[in-house]
This record gives C-alpha cells, sequence and structure tokens, in this order.
C-alpha cells in the first residue's frame, strides 16, 4: 500500500517533468544529455614533464561551453577502438546491474529491483529517480570521468579549447579529424554550430631548440613511411607557427637568465623545424602555394605554464587536412569560417 502511495504521490511530477523535457530548446537537450567535464588541473605540470597528443578546437568567444560539449559529441563519435571496451559495457544494462548489486549494502530484494529499474531508466533516457527508490553509489559512476580518454585543459585565451589525451595509448589523431572531414564532406556528419577547427596535435614539447627538432624529425620520419612514398621529389614542405596572440614577452617570460636553455623566436623556429625536415628528407624544398607536407606548431596558451616556459602543440600534417590562402592552417570544418578563426 505504501508503494502505491508513493507511485501516485510522484505521477503528477513525473508528468510535468516529461511535459517540461518536451518543451525543452534543442540546445537546452543537448545541455542535458552531454555534461562538460572538470579541467585538468593537474595538466601545466604534466605538459611539462612529457609529451601529450589530443585537439586543438577554435571556435566564438564566449561560445566555448556550447563549442566543448559539440566537440566532444564529434571525437567520441570518431575515436574509434579507444572507447570499445567502454562502450560496450555501457550499452548492455546487465553488465551494470551485477556492478551495481555487488555495491549495494542493504541486500533486499527491493532494493535490489529498484537498482535495475534505476539502470533500465537511465538507458531510456530517464534522469530522475522516483521517490522512495533504492540509489546506490556504484563503481561505473565513481569511474565515469576516469573512463573519459580526454581530458580538458584550461587556458588563458578565449575562443580555444584544448583537449589531451590522458593515457599512453592515443589513437592516431590525424587519422580521427581526416575522417571527420570526410564525413562533412559526405554529408554523414552534420556541420557543426560552434566548432570552427580541429587542429590534431600528435605531441607536445617546451618552445626549446633541441626538443623541438627531435619531435619535429620524429613526425617527418613517420610521416614519410605512412605516405611520402607515394610522393614525388623533391617533397614540398611548408612551416606554420601560430602564436594566438601571446606576446613574445610573454613567451620568453620576464628573466632569461633564469632560464637556462635558449627559447624559440619565431624565425628561429622556423629554421630549426625546415633544418630538421631536411635532416630526414634531403631531396625537400619550401613551397607555401601548394605543400604536401606542412609542419604547424601552434603555441598553447594553458593556464598554470610560467613566463618562460611556452608549451607548444607540434603536427606533421597531410596536404590534404591544410589551406594555404589566405593563410597556412587547418582546414575550417564549414567553409563560411573566416580565416582569422
Amino acid at each position: 500500500m505504501a508503494e502505491m502511495e508513493v507511485t501516485n504521490k510522484n505521477t503528477p511530477k513525473d508528468s510535468d517533468d516529461a511535459a517540461a523535457a518536451g518543451e525543452m530548446k534543442p540546445w537546452e537537450q543537448h545541455s542535458a544529455v552531454i555534461s562538460i567535464p572538470r579541467y585538468d588541473y593537474k595538466a601545466p605540470s604534466s605538459l611539462l614533464r612529457r609529451s601529450f597528443s589530443g585537439f586543438l578546437v577554435t571556435c566564438p568567444i564566449k561560445r566555448e561551453k556550447s563549442a566543448t560539449k559539440e566537440a566532444m559529441t564529434i571525437l567520441h563519435k570518431y575515436l574509434g577502438a579507444i572507447n570499445t571496451r567502454d562502450s560496450i559495457a555501457e550499452e548492455d544494462p546487465q553488465n551494470i546491474v551485477s556492478k551495481r548489486r555487488k555495491v549495494a549494502t542493504t541486500g533486499t530484494e527491493e532494493c535490489t529491483n529498484d537498482v535495475e529499474n534505476e539502470v533500465l531508466n537511465e538507458n531510456n533516457g530517464a534522469k530522475e529517480v522516483p521517490e522512495g527508490s533504492c540509489v546506490s553509489t556504484t563503481k561505473s559512476d565513481a569511474n565515469s570521468e576516469t573512463s573519459n580518454p580526454l581530458s580538458l585543459v584550461k587556458l588563458t585565451r578565449s575562443g580555444l579549447l584544448l583537449f589531451t589525451f590522458s593515457n599512453d595509448h592515443s589513437p592516431d589523431v590525424v587519422d580521427i579529424v581526416s575522417n571527420i572531414m570526410q564525413s562533412l564532406e559526405s554529408g554523414s556528419l552534420k556541420a557543426p554550430l560552434w566548432c570552427h577547427r580541429i587542429l590534431p596535435i600528435q605531441t607536445t614539447c617546451v618552445l626549446h631548440e633541441k626538443e623541438l627538432g627531435t619531435l619535429v624529425s620524429k613526425l617527418v620520419a613517420d610521416f614519410l613511411n605512412n605516405e611520402g612514398k607515394e610522393l614525388a621529389r623533391p617533397i614540398k614542405f611548408a612551416v606554420g607557427y601560430n602564436r594566438r596572440g601571446i606576446e613574445e614577452t610573454e613567451l620568453k617570460g620576464k628573466n632569461n637568465d633564469s632560464n637556462p636553455v635558449a627559447l624559440l623566436d619565431r624565425n628561429k623556429c622556423f629554421e630549426v623545424v625546415a633544418a630538421a625536415v631536411k635532416n630526414i628528407v634531403s631531396d625537400s624544398v619550401v613551397d607555401l602555394k601548394c605543400p604536401e607536407l606542412t609542419v604547424l606548431i601552434e603555441v598553447l596558451p594553458v593556464s598554470g605554464i610560467p613566463n618562460g616556459s611556452p608549451i607548444v602543440a607540434v603536427s606533421v600534417l597531410p596536404q590534404k587536412l591544410i589551406m594555404t590562402k589566405p593563410r597556412l592552417c587547418i582546414k575550417a570544418l564549414v567553409l563560411d569560417v573566416k580565416s582569422k578563426k
């Protein structure tokens, strides 16, 4: 009898919630389904210690939250095998129920049934649990954030989003962006509203001559092993460098004497990258109009990085992902994006 009273009591509330959900605007529904991840506040120290791969996304200023949700939806769709095991576990309600049974502490049949109903409701899109049901804390809930392979890094500039992979086994970011571009061109993927460009970041490093040259040489060698066999000689390449509004004084810091390793300015960066390319491909020439291989160096305005230790993203990209006019950069996701983005 008590259960009937609880059910009757919740019926008007449930109907009101269903009506309210039906009246939600598209962007409100989008917000309800996808939550913005927390910033990874360990990222600054981690980026100074080792390299990361990921994505740099450009978007309109003051639309970073909408672009974050949109970017996560797109990227997770194309991550591929990295989420296979997690997605299989999430799609099978029996797996989740069995895990939640182990965590439930009451041990009663009613509580188990309530947990099963809660799981089934979640898989059917329900968001609220009726009053009187047993709610348990589960391992799958506690690990929902850690199972996400992408981490959101806080930046000091507006209109930019930085996602890095939180584990050592990252997928091929260039292939992911290539697949996104192909899907947009074929129409199988709807054009994004907020994300303008997605730059695949193959690796990161502090803007020092030796470290940058070593990483560029490795990436160029990998590129030639995968795609360079079909390229005619001499190979035409280009180098792009973007500070994203960060001044040279911010890159070098107030006191250069405290930094024993010389930082690179724009011109020196071009020299180091070009020398690294020619070290791997001796028969190569610079061609800014139609490069077959493009090295992009992008300064990342990561919050918490001290002046004098700038972090840069390094990528070696094929011709199909690059546009040269009006400037050398990654192609836009939509055709009407202004070149300054």
